[in-house]
């Protein structure tokens, strides 16, 4: 049946796109149990412990309001350990609402191990790992000293096991003084005797430079002898662990390509990244078997799940549905778990058992929401940007298994831009961009320079080009788009959140590409996002971006969405959480008092309770409901079923 594009009655509507956001996260063992995290939008976002038990039930460990989450540097960084100790599980996590540790046992409820901060959330812990031999929890501290972003400090830290520091600052243990502005929790080697951590300072970033540190671990539990053994200003060392036999293992890009060292020497050199950017404090994408294999997340672009053999180099990557494993992955014996996706095949905790080579899903399984016959049918494509440089982007074009559209007419698409914008937006089932194509909008995910997964070299694009390469890429992909007849020239739209949300208005304030966009809690104003505005963990990212302040400040100006609000002509959506201490809501009110009175249609939404990257169903349906309605009305569409039009003032 023909039908107009943007009019295609569609199954898949914004409640069932919220209900399916985020992905299990933090894989692990538990004795010989598989335990993650998962989402809860219909709870409020929170992220709930799940365990796998022996007779292969889920159940969530914790009852709400429980949130396994924490907010170091932000973004946070893993949440829980787990051990058995007397034949029962012992798991320490961080709890969101607080941020306090707590240790939980069946069958008791669970018990604060570090103090009430001073400061609302001023003690934040990560990286958990349970030493019963010491009676501790080794992990990552960050302590805030003051009121604003920047008065904070990060050390490597021991917390009693009893709970003793409950109520008492002074006996939480620190393992070092405070060395570095950065820390990543120790890995202690097989005889306990060394502990190997990263750490770097302002203004790098992790992927731009990381020193890999180890230390003589005294009879005492104290760190002693710190001597640096890989990485320095030019190269970042994403990953460290220590194999069965006490070598070192390390990710590191002094090749311009994360791969593996084992003691200094290449065990696979190749030409893709077995690691990433560490968003998060203790992301890995590698872990050594105690047979020598070692696991791996790998690839050039997607990203395999394989085993390497570091005798021979050779890697085995494991079959099955998942085109894309994520920065999380756990070994226990012979088994890997890992989280696994592909383009048909939502985000579930998978296993491979390296004995037989079978990999199944075995948590967090990917059900069939819809009939996959709604589902985008996408292709990876590599498009020609300025200069000829190569640009990454995965396309998916409008899909409904029994609608088309009539002859001759062409479809609107709209351009995402991925935040970071140091990241990579990987080719998996998304159900927010079925929502879009399944009812005649074509998507274009853009892995713009400056993205990882494609070499240091591809993301090094970006340094100095903030606001110009990912503009220029974005544009590229969506003007070839339309010039090869797959999208129509006058319905095209931008959109993206976080550092998406800056390439979004930077490209509707710079170009007249596009007839609309959505920009989703951004950066907008460069002057003033940095120390004292934004988080200390990148305060001083622009650095790197687009160069240091006191050297290039009309940059700052020039570059900025705000300075060129005059410009900015095309009706936009504007969406803001409330309590973003990263992008906080006073970038976005910068960019409306410059359009005050111009005349440009647009729409500010804002949410109470929603921080830096929306987790609540309710506000992900108000959010993405306002956007197809931001469509609707720029290109003429006449959804079916309608949606609650977005009132656009001027």
């Amino acid at each position: 049946m023909q039908q107009p594009y943007g009019s295609w009655p569609s199954p898949i509507d914004a409640a069932l796109a919220a209900a399916h956001d985020g992905q299990p996260e933090w894989v692990g063992f538990v004795g010989d149990e598989v335990w993650w995290t998962e989402p809860r939008p219909a709870e409020g976002g929170r992220r709930a412990l799940v365990r796998r038990t022996a007779e292969g039930a889920e159940e969530s460990v914790l009852p709400a309001p429980w949130n396994v989450r924490s907010r170091v540097i932000e973004y946070g960084g893993r949440p829980w350990t787990g051990t058995v100790r007397d034949g029962a599980p012992l798991v320490v996590f961080a709890n969101f609402a607080d941020q306090r540790l707590y240790r939980w046992e069946p069958g008791g409820e669970p018990r604060p191990l570090t103090p009430v901060p001073p400061v609302d959330g001023g003690l934040r812990w990560a990286e958990p790992r349970v030493d019963l031999g010491r009676g501790e929890v080794w992990c990552v501290l960050e302590e805030f000293t003051g009121d604003g972003p920047d008065d904070v400090r990060r050390v490597l830290a021991a917390v009693p096991l009893d709970g003793s520091a409950a109520d008492d600052r002074a006996a939480v243990r620190e393992l070092l003084p405070e060395r570095h502005r950065f820390v990543t929790g120790p890995r202690l080697s097989p005889d306990g005797r060394r502990a190997a951590w990263l750490a770097w300072d302002h203004p790098r970033m992790p992927w731009d430079g990381t020193e890999l540190l180890v230390a003589e671990v005294g009879d005492d539990g104290a760190l002693h002898t710190v001597r640096t053994v890989a990485g320095g200003p030019e190269e970042s060392v994403a990953q460290a662990e220590w194999s069965a036999d006490g070598a070192l293992l390390y990710a590191s890009d002094r090749s311009g390509w994360w791969n593996l060292y084992r003691d200094g020497d290449p065990l696979c050199p190749r030409d893709e990244e077995f690691a990433g950017p560490l968003w998060k404090l203790g992301l890995n994408w590698f872990a050594p078997l105690d047979n020598g294999l070692i696991a791996v997340v790998h690839g050039r672009g997607a990203a395999a799940l394989g085993i390497l053999d570091s005798e021979s180099g050779e890697v085995v990557d494991a079959a099955g549905p998942w085109t894309e494993f994520g920065s999380s992955l756990a070994v226990h014996g012979e088994r890997v778990v890992a989280v696994g996706a592909g383009p048909r095949t939502g985000p579930e905790v998978v296993e491979l058992d390296t004995r037989i080579g079978r990999a199944r899903a075995i948590g967090a399984r990917h059900r069939d929401a819809v009939d996959p016959a709604y589902y985008p049918a996408p292709e990876s494509r590599v498009f020609t940007g300025p200069g000829g440089r190569e640009v990454h982007a995965h396309v998916y074009p409008p899909h409904h298994p029994g609608r088309t559209a009539p002859d001759g007419e062409l479809p609107p698409y709209v351009v995402w831009a991925h935040g970071g914008p140091t990241g990579r937006v990987p080719c998996v089932l998304d159900l927010e961009i079925a929502y879009f194509t399944s009812r005649g909008i074509g998507v274009a995910e853009v892995n713009y320079g400056g993205s990882t997964g494609y070499g240091r070299a591809y993301r090094e694009r970006l340094r100095g080009q903030w606001g110009v390469v990912d503009v220029e890429d974005c544009a590229a992909v969506a003007l070839a788009l339309a010039e090869e007849g797959t999208a129509d020239r006058g319905r095209l739209a931008i959109r993206g959140g976080s550092a998406g949300g800056w390439t979004t208005a930077a490209s509707l304030t710079g170009t007249d590409i596009y007839a609309c966009g959505t920009i989703i809690y951004p950066v907008l104003d460069l002057a003033t996002w940095g120390p004292g505005e934004t988080h200390d963990f990148e305060s001083r990212y622009l650095e790197s971006l687009i160069g240091p302040l006191a050297e290039v400040p009309e940059r700052y100006a020039e570059r900025s969405p705000t300075t060129h609000a005059d410009r900015l002509t095309a009706p936009f959506l504007l969406l803001q959480g409330l309590d973003d201490v990263i992008c906080p809501p006073a970038q976005s009110e910068r960019l409306l008092a410059g359009i005050e009175g111009r005349g440009v249609p647009h729409a500010y939404l804002t949410f109470e309770g929603e921080g830096h990257g929306f987790r609540r169903a309710d506000t992900m349906v108000r959010a993405l409901e306002a956007e197809l309605s931001l469509y609707a009305q720029v290109f003429g569409l006449d959804p079916t079923p309608a949606v609650p039009k977005l009132e656009l003032g001027t």
